[in-house]
């Protein structure tokens, strides 16, 4: 697999909480699963993969391009998306919701169509099409936040505690696009408390405590696991 990002010394500093990485790679079309207690930094981690907040320190390559400058970071953005822990949807249709990410891209006419259809039937909501977004329960309305995200085709895809309040009968229909997305080269990154979704969607396990990394790549163990082996 290719690198597709490498975060080296990174410091971040936030009032009285700073966030510390060594060094972090991540591959292409690999899924990573952050985990960590309530305060460790997996939100902070998450929005510095997504070049929305700047370290005070350290540097960070995104497909072999050094981040060094706003006008960098802007045009990288492009291809990450974040999904945050309450996605925000327009007060308009579902499809209003997933058309708007690909009119700025000028996706339109029937490729858009046939995209955001493709993307409503992965979360198994092709009947939601024109559902008010105000009218979603909770899960309803996380799982149209995945379709938007998938449409729009990143290199990177960043979850913030995606699967937090989900019916347990709608869990395995968004794994299965999370693990699809992969497959076809989307690198996935899961925050999330889920030790049995690590080991559902496999990839590599990172432990994140009081904002450094304590553990990469710990197949088949989850975090406390690690720390007591």
């Amino acid at each position: 697999m290719k690198t597709l990002m490498t975060l080296n010394d990174i410091i971040l500093r936030r009032d009285e909480f700073t966030l510390q990485t060594d060094r972090l790679e991540l591959l292409s079309g690999q899924v990573y699963n952050l985990h960590g207690p309530n305060g460790a930094g997996k939100s902070t981690l998450l929005h510095v993969l997504a070049l929305l907040l700047t370290p005070q320190g350290g540097a960070i390559s995104f497909q072999g391009i050094d981040v060094n400058s706003a006008q960098t970071r802007s045009r990288l953005r492009k291809q990450i998306t974040l999904v945050e822990q309450n996605p925000f949807l327009f007060n308009t249709s579902v499809y209003e919701n997933l058309a708007f990410g690909l009119r700025l891209r000028d996706v339109r006419g029937e490729l858009q169509r046939r995209r955001i259809t493709q993307a409503l039937q992965a979360v198994d909501l092709e009947e939601f099409a024109e559902r008010r977004a105000q009218e979603l329960s909770g899960g309803e309305t996380r799982r149209v936040a995945l379709a938007r995200a998938m449409i729009l085709r990143p290199q990177l895809l960043l979850l913030d505690e995606p699967t937090a309040g989900l019916d347990r009968d709608v869990l395995p229909i968004f794994e299965r696009c999370l693990t699809a997305l992969a497959a076809q080269g989307t690198t996935v990154v899961i925050a999330g408390h889920d030790a049995d979704q690590h080991q559902r969607l496999g990839g590599e396990l990172l432990c994140l405590e009081r904002g450094r990394l304590i553990a990469t790549s710990v197949n088949g163990l989850s975090c406390q696991q690690k720390e007591t082996a």
